[in-house]
């Protein structure tokens, strides 16, 4: 009686062996899929940052912060944040009453005033300009003067016609 319980007692512990060594290697096996497709993502995420990094240094080439020949046109003025003065003095022209001077168009829905400005380089900047309803473009070439003025002329523009109207 005693040999049987005891048999009866190491079969019992065969088997929880065996179910703890099998479930033991199907964790494995998930824990290892799950790891593979950690990785894989971290690989797509790491390609898409690198994407990303590169349209942004390919989208930041024509700008002025990042053209260090034409920062160096600036050096003996002493301005900390070139492109900022520059945009802030173009801003400054809106502040007319009626439309933005540098725009040549008449503001159909209200005044045309410039929005949004990227400035390429020490010479030149690129403006959009809206008056509500309809948009355009602007090429400035401008010119900062050592006493800190900036005078602004217009090279081209284009504005944008709505198609069915």
């Amino acid at each position: 009686m005693k040999q049987k319980i005891f048999l009866y007692l190491f079969i019992f512990a065969a088997l929880i062996a065996l179910y703890l060594f099998v479930s033991n290697g199907n964790m494995q096996k998930v824990k290892d899929e799950r790891l593979k497709k950690m990785e894989t993502q971290v690989v797509q995420l790491k390609d898409s940052v690198q994407h990303v990094q590169l349209e942004k240094l390919d989208m930041q080439y024509f700008s002025l912060e990042n053209n260090d020949d034409a920062l160096a046109y600036y050096d003996h003025l002493k301005i900390e944040n070139p492109s900022r003065y520059i945009a802030d003095k173009l801003l400054e022209t809106n502040e007319k009453k009626g439309d933005n001077p540098l725009i040549p168009y008449e503001g159909m829905q209200s005044d045309f005033k410039i929005n949004k400005i990227k400035i390429l380089n020490h010479k030149w900047i690129i403006a959009d300009f809206s008056d509500g309803k309809y948009w355009g473009e602007l090429l400035i070439k401008y010119e900062l003067k050592d006493d800190l003025g900036v005078d602004f002329t217009l090279m081209d523009n284009l504005l944008y016609t709505r198609s069915g109207q």
